[in-house]
C-alpha cells in the first residue's frame, strides 16, 4: 500500500527533472473565498502527469527498462512517459485514442515515443497496451492506478503544503484519480482537515458514478470536451483511496467548463486544457462548499487543441452572457431593421450578424422573422437588451444566449 516516505522520495528524484510549480492568487475565480492556482500546465509536457510517470519509470529495475515500456494515454501520460523514457535512454511505445487532439499525438512523438492509435476512448487504448504488453514483452506504465506513478503524482500535496501552510481547500480534476489520490493521501496524511474536493466532467462521471454505486463500475460510454479525464472506468487502488481519503467527487458541464477555460485565458492568462480548467470551474460555480476558504485550484494540464480553441471560447461568452441571440417577429416594411439596431445600439450591444427569414414561422402573412447574434457584458445586460425591445413595442419571440 502507498507509504508516505515514498512521496518525499519522489520529490527528491523529481527535483531534477520537474519543475516546483508556484502558486498564483486568482481572486477574481470567486471573490468569495481565497483562489490559488497551482499551474501544472507549465510543466515541460504542459500537464501534472510527467511527474507520475518519470517516476514510475525512475524506479524500473534493469531488466524492466531493458524491455522498454508501453502506455495508454488520452494525450497528457502519453508525453510524461515518453519524456521520461527518452531521458533513461528507453524505449516508449504509446497507445493513444484515436480521437486524441492531434496536437498530443505530435508532441507524444516529439518527446521521442512511437505511437499507436487504437479506435475509441482511453479504455479501448488501455486494452489494446496490455495486448502488446504480453504480445511484445514491454513494461506497462499505468497512468494512474500504481503506487509509484501516485506517488510522483502526490509530490503536488506536499508542494502545496509547502507553499500554502494555512490552505484550507484543494480542488483536483478527476479522470482515473491518481492525480487526486496522490493528493489527498499526502494531505490527510499531514493535515487531517484540509479539505480535497475532486472533479468529473458531468459527461465522464466515472468516480462519482462508483462512489454512489459503493464500488467500482465501468460506464457505458464517456463524452467530454476534458478529454484529459474523459475514462469510463477509476482504478482499483485509486477507487479505494478516494474512498478512503476524498472529502466530495462533484462534476461540472461542458458549458461550466468552457467558461472556467474562458475566464482563465481572458482574466487570469492561464491556458488550460478542458481537464485542467474543471477544478476553476467547480469554485467558479460554487459546486463545492469553499466560501471564505484557502482554496487551491490545481490547473493539472494545458495541452488543449488550438483547433477547438474558437469553438470552447465562443461556449464560454455564451456561457457568461457575452454572446447571445435574439430572435424578433419583425414587420416586414422599409426601416424596420434600422429601428431594432437602434434599440440595441443604445443599449451598448454589438451586432455581429444578421438573418432575415421571411419564411419563418409567424403569425402575420405579412412578417418576418429577424434572427440577430450579438457581444454582450453578461446575462444582466442581455436581459437589458431584450427588456428595451420589448419595451419599443418589437415582438420578442425568443431571448436566450446564442449557441452557435
Amino acid at each position: 500500500m502507498l507509504n508516505l516516505d515514498n512521496f518525499y522520495k519522489a520529490r527528491y528524484v523529481l527535483s531534477r527533472t520537474i519543475r516546483k510549480t508556484e502558486l498564483v492568487r486568482a481572486p477574481k475565480i470567486n471573490p468569495e473565498c481565497d483562489v490559488y492556482l497551482k499551474p501544472e500546465n507549465l510543466q515541460e509536457t504542459g500537464s501534472f502527469k510527467v511527474r507520475g510517470a518519470c517516476y514510475k519509470i525512475s524506479q524500473l529495475t534493469d531488466e524492466e527498462k531493458a524491455r522498454g515500456v508501453i502506455a495508454c494515454s488520452a494525450g497528457n501520460h502519453a508525453q510524461g512517459v515518453a519524456l521520461g523514457a527518452t531521458a533513461h535512454g528507453i524505449k516508449s511505445l504509446i497507445c493513444l485514442p484515436e480521437g486524441a487532439p492531434i496536437s498530443k499525438v505530435e508532441a507524444t512523438k516529439s518527446y521521442g515515443a512511437e505511437v499507436c492509435l487504437v479506435p475509441g476512448v482511453y479504455d479501448d487504448a488501455y486494452r489494446k497496451a496490455l495486448e502488446l504488453k504480453e504480445e511484445k514483452g514491454y513494461t506497462f506504465v499505468h497512468p494512474f492506478d500504481d503506487e509509484n506513478v501516485i506517488a510522483g503524482q502526490g509530490t503536488i500535496g506536499l508542494e502545496v503544503l509547502e507553499q500554502l501552510p494555512d490552505v484550507e481547500a484543494i480542488v483536483v480534476p478527476v479522470g482515473g484519480g491518481g492525480l487526486i489520490s496522490g493528493i489527498a493521501f499526502a494531505v490527510k496524511s499531514l493535515n487531517p482537515a484540509i479539505k480535497v474536493y475532486g472533479i468529473q466532467a458531468a459527461g465522464a462521471a466515472s468516480m462519482v458514478h462508483s462512489l454512489t454505486v459503493r464500488h467500482k463500475e465501468a460506464l457505458d460510454s464517456v463524452s467530454t470536451v476534458a478529454d484529459g479525464i474523459a475514462v469510463k472506468e477509476p482504478g482499483d487502488l485509486t477507487y479505494e483511496i478516494c474512498s478512503k481519503y476524498v472529502d466530495e467527487i462533484v462534476t461540472v458541464t461542458e458549458d461550466e467548463i468552457c467558461g472556467a477555460i474562458l475566464h482563465l485565458l481572458e482574466k487570469e492568462k492561464v491556458v488550460a486544457e478542458g481537464a485542467g480548467a474543471t477544478s476553476v470551474a467547480a469554485v467558479m460555480y460554487n459546486k463545492i462548499p469553499v466560501k471564505g476558504k484557502k482554496t487551491v485550484c490545481i490547473v493539472s494540464g494545458g495541452n488543449i487543441d488550438v483547433t477547438i480553441l474558437n469553438r470552447v471560447i465562443k461556449r464560454g461568452l455564451t456561457k457568461s452572457g457575452r454572446y447571445c441571440t435574439i430572435n424578433i417577429e419583425l414587420d416586414d416594411r422599409p426601416g424596420m431593421l434600422v429601428e431594432v439596431a437602434s434599440v440595441i445600439a443604445r443599449c451598448g450591444g454589438n451586432i455581429t450578424s444578421v438573418h432575415h427569414n421571411r419564411h419563418g414561422n409567424s403569425e402575420k402573412i405579412n412578417a418576418c422573422i429577424l434572427r440577430i447574434v450579438c457581444e454582450t457584458r453578461n446575462d444582466e445586460h442581455v436581459e437589458e437588451i431584450n427588456r428595451a425591445l420589448k419595451d419599443s413595442g418589437f415582438k420578442v419571440l425568443k431571448g436566450e444566449k446564442a449557441e452557435d
